[in-house]
């Protein structure tokens, strides 16, 4: 295995953890209008996010750095090809880190009424666009023989690549409802378990849909590692269904947990050895070969890797053991951080 293909593992595995991590925290801000009927209902539901969100949004940072110092050809054409989206993407994300952070600076009704619903716009912007996002990069967009974007916005918002942004969408409001079922006690504990048990057939039909798509839309349909991958995904959400109706919690968000995964590892996949699909002619596809820095500065980010990434692992498993326990109903306002 050459380390071009070391740092297209590398990159799945952050891309895949992030959307795994922020998958859910994307979930629970969807919810947070739905399930908080009341201000106390809205801040325990921020509170079982409130200390993960920065942490999780580390994976997002350390995918798009290892682009840049790997694969910069592909960063370049990303970046230009898809500015509009990536932007908005940021845009959200700021937004509602802001909104955690502003919420609680006061007790005035409007004021924070204002920050759920910019926790609410900054969670489904990025969980419908990663999707739309990912199916652009296997379905093909416009590139030159240099390797450049010639397309333009609107070929971004092509019927497949906006079926994936709803399948991406379903599954992290139903990994966030899954999330929520573990973290809370009492009338919302059973609220998200209704929401789990209303979204897992849409989120069926649509992959469903998603896969039969593939066929025309894409060619990595014809690998047998796609077609297993979404069959076993397709296998995996009628498990869900039949967990959530055992009203097993922690199992649900296990199996959200592994369909998140599938999910990223089905347009990896079906993308390798390439990174980009060029639509208008096959042979000028951005690839690991033709995007990847010098083998000295791959090496060097290779140790790196081996330090760094270990450490963000810890500490993202020290947060959630440290922030393990669920958050009662019964709890007082002023033991709330957000």
């Amino acid at each position: 295995m050459d380390l071009n293909t070391v740092w297209f593992l590398i990159i799945s595995f952050l891309f895949a953890g992030y959307f795994v991590l922020e998958g859910f925290d994307f979930g629970v801000g969807i919810l947070l209008p739905f399930l908080g009927k009341t201000d106390m209902k809205r801040r325990i539901i921020i509170n079982t996010i409130g200390p993960h969100w920065d942490g999780n949004e580390v994976w997002l940072i350390a995918a798009g750095g290892s682009i840049f110092a790997a694969f910069p050809e592909w960063y370049a054409t990303l970046f230009s090809g898809f500015y509009l989206p990536l932007f908005l993407i940021l845009i959200a994300l700021i937004f509602r880190g802001v909104a955690f952070e502003f919420r609680n600076k006061s007790e005035n009704p409007s004021w924070r009424s204002f920050w759920d619903w910019a926790i609410f716009g900054g969670s489904i912007v990025p969980a419908i666009l990663w999707g739309v996002a990912f199916s652009n990069f296997v379905r093909g967009v416009p590139l030159d023989a240099n390797l450049n974007y010639v397309g333009g916005f609107w070929n971004l918002l092509n019927g497949y690549a906006l079926l994936g942004g709803l399948v991406s969408l379903l599954l992290f409001t139903l990994h966030g409802a899954a999330y929520l079922s573990i973290k809370v006690s009492g009338e919302l504990e059973s609220e998200a378990q209704k929401v789990t048990g209303k979204l897992w057939l849409p989120l069926f039909v649509a992959f469903g849909g998603f896969t039969i798509a593939s066929y025309s839309a894409t060619d990595f349909m014809g690998n047998g590692w796609n077609l297993a991958l979404a069959i076993v995904m397709l296998v995996l959400l009628v498990t869900t269904g039949w967990i959530i109706r055992l009203k097993k919690s922690g199992w649900v968000f296990v199996l959200t947990t592994a369909a998140v995964l599938l999910f990223a590892l089905f347009f990896m996949a079906g993308l390798f050895p390439r990174v980009l699909v060029s639509g208008t002619n096959p042979a000028w596809s951005l690839t690991i070969y033709n995007t990847a820095s010098g083998d000295y500065a791959l090496r060097l980010m290779t140790i790196v890797a081996g330090i760094f990434l270990p450490i963000m692992l810890i500490y993202n498993a020290w947060t959630f053991r440290v922030f393990r326990k669920r958050i009662s109903e019964k709890v007082k306002a002023e033991e709330l951080v957000y």
